[in-house]
């Protein structure tokens, strides 16, 4: 897996991530929490740190050492494994291991995204649970989701291989424009819940947000919760 989140993507990170609301992440998580949780790419902290400010005990894993300096200059108080969440271990048990904004997709095969579920798995206590929050397959094959006089978000999607790339265009103070380039794999619920089964994980509720909105078929992403 690439770390796509190097150098200057990490410093801007929590920048790009203003008006996100992280609160209702934060009280989703929190009731599940009661063994503590584990984030798979845990990144700067945007959900780990309020997390344990909440009293949680919350252990992090992440690919991108980058990400992982910043969430350092946050708190020293989480720990964290520098890895693939697919294949590194930590050496305890949680009651809830969680999977944030999509970023199931950043693991670009289905073998990966199966992986991350068998993971996860090994990580929970008995009747414990994986929460994943992810996108719906694209309707389009072209979509641009974000169009500023800054930064135009452009996402190429192919529905044969359900692989997608995610261009960022950012207008540099020079006037210059920087590309990057995030390749993906979209998945569907019904794909998700397959791989949960395979990692002996049933699937206990979905939603459409971390309100607990109903999940319909306009919901444009998904809250999954599967249990061990």
């Amino acid at each position: 897996m690439t770390d796509c989140f190097a150098g200057a993507v990490a410093e801007r990170y929590d920048r790009a991530m203003v008006g996100i609301p992280v609160e209702p992440v934060v009280d989703f998580l929190l009731p599940l929490a009661t063994g503590g949780a584990l984030e798979l790419a845990v990144g700067t902290g945007r959900i780990a740190v309020p997390l344990a400010a909440r009293g949680v005990r919350v252990t992090g894993i992440d690919l991108s050492p980058d990400m992982v300096a910043q969430l350092r200059k946050k708190t020293d108080g989480i720990p964290v494994a520098v890895g693939d969440m697919t294949t590194t271990r930590v050496n305890e048990a949680f009651s809830v291991v969680y999977l944030v904004f999509n970023t199931i997709a950043n693991l670009t095969t289905q073998e990966a995204q199966a992986a991350a579920f068998g993971n996860a798995a090994v990580h929970l206590k008995p009747g414990g649970c994986f929460v994943i929050e992810a996108d719906r397959l694209p309707d389009e094959r072209r979509r641009v989701f974000d169009l500023g006089d800054t930064h135009v978000g452009l996402d190429e999607y192919d529905p044969v291989t359900q692989r997608f790339v995610t261009d960022h265009f950012r207008r540099l103070p020079d006037g210059s424009w920087e590309r990057l380039s995030v390749p993906c794999r979209a998945v569907s619920p019904a794909e998700l819940d397959l791989m949960a089964r395979l990692a002996r994980l049933r699937l206990r509720e979905r939603w459409a947000d971390w309100d607990r909105s109903p999940f319909t078929t306009e919901s444009p992403k998904h809250v999954s919760v599967w249990q061990k």
